[in-house]
């Protein structure tokens, strides 16, 4: 099967700057058409990744920005996956230039995030599990990023030492990333004495909201061989929901499903979002040389390992105490930084992670570069059973 080839990449830094989610999606979208060096009137096609928050634009950003960036004609569509939308403009765009439908297609994502925690927008929507999370337990997202943690301090002997090292790991990347929010290195000691918002996890252990913008200029083969040698292409992309039963607790529901009556899948859900990637691509973890993935708090960043096969269940603890997954080591994983250092800009983060990989696979990513880099995976969870997985190979 023919391949989609990322022509460029493009990202707004991240941060809380006080302009639109459309002035953040249009300054990444003219980078990354910089870095494919294409015009903005070249694109045939435009899948924007939509923001929730911001008023009757952000539900049709595909037409918000292609309207900024001057209307063309192009064709267009929105897509919306909660954390994993992103992914879903990525296999939108992807699946156009597969069909043979289009040469050449803009991803974009942007966001301006409200301060403080996420929480449902405001009504009474008593048939919304999101809504009813916040009205029956109170339950924001760090509290279960707290109770998620205690499962693997109970189940595989995770120690808070461990969580602060993964904070202490990503700052460090992040040191090294211009386009990062915060670049301040932590030791484990700082991290632990900052104040406790869901126990065990610690204010530096959980991602913060954040702005920015992220943008990818995708295109087939034929349309890359006119313009370069040597490609990076997306070798995979899965947008997989949960198998029933799912026995474990996900946000935003209240309750996991009965198993009782009927066998456990062969995969757990998050196991299954990056395997699928993988079946796509034809690769296996052990071939892997980087990875982006979730980390909406320190702990859930070990979940991730064992989720997407670096390693066994149970042993994540292991990686990051060698040093496995630090830069230089066996399996850099973040090298970007992270949530950790980029905090959380809903419809942009999963299109950023690919933007990562890219510039990694390419050799362009400065004092953070994963030495020989030529596949990398990110990894990803959108609310209500949403899955987000890219393999990029070069």
């Amino acid at each position: 099967m023919s391949q989609v080839v990322i022509l460029g990449a493009g990202m707004h830094p991240w941060g809380k700057w006080g302009k639109s989610f459309v002035e953040y999606g249009v300054k990444a979208a003219e980078l990354a058409l910089k870095d494919a060096g294409v015009e903005w009137t070249d694109i045939q096609f435009v899948a924007g990744g939509d923001t929730m928050r911001n008023g009757y634009p952000g539900y049709v950003a595909g037409a918000t920005f292609a309207q900024a960036l001057g209307w063309t004609g192009a064709q267009v569509a929105s897509c919306y996956g909660a954390c994993a939308t992103g992914a879903q403009a990525i296999d939108t765009a992807r699946a156009r230039i597969l069909a043979g439908l289009c040469d050449v297609a803009l991803v974009v994502g942007a966001d301006a995030a409200p301060k403080g925690f996420f929480k449902p927008n405001a009504g009474d929507r008593p048939d919304d599990p999101d809504w009813l999370r916040f009205r029956l337990l109170g339950a924001t997202n760090p509290t279960y990023f707290g109770l998620w943690a205690r499962r693997r301090m109970e189940l595989y002997g995770a120690t808070p030492q461990d969580f602060a090292a993964v904070k202490v790991k990503n700052a460090r990347h992040g040191l090294e990333n211009p386009n990062a929010r915060y670049r301040k290195e932590s030791s484990v000691e700082e991290v632990l004495a900052s104040p406790i918002v869901s126990d065990p996890l610690h204010l530096l252990e959980i991602c913060a909201t954040s702005d920015g913008g992220a943008a990818l200029v995708l295109c087939s083969e034929a349309f890359a061989r006119k313009r370069a040698t040597e490609f990076i292409k997306i070798a995979g992309v899965s947008t997989v929901t949960p198998s029933y039963p799912s026995s474990v607790i996900e946000m935003p529901n209240l309750a996991t499903d009965s198993w009782a009556g009927a066998a456990l899948p062969e995969r757990s859900f998050r196991d299954s979002i990056a395997f699928t990637a993988y079946e796509q691509a034809g690769v296996d973890p052990k071939d892997l040389d980087l990875a982006e993935v979730y980390d909406l708090s320190t702990a859930l960043e070990l979940d991730w390992y064992e989720n997407i096969g670096l390693c066994a269940q149970g042993e994540a603890e292991r990686l990051i105490r060698d040093g496995d997954t630090a830069v230089g080591g066996r399996i850099p994983v973040n090298a970007s930084g992270g949530l950790a250092c980029f905090g959380e800009a809903v419809p942009a983060q999963a299109i950023a992670q690919v933007c990562e990989l890219t510039w990694q696979l390419r050799g362009q990513a400065g004092a953070r570069q994963v030495a020989g880099a030529k596949l990398g995976v990110t990894a990803n969870q959108g609310l209500f059973g949403h899955g987000s997985s890219v393999v990029v190979s070069r």
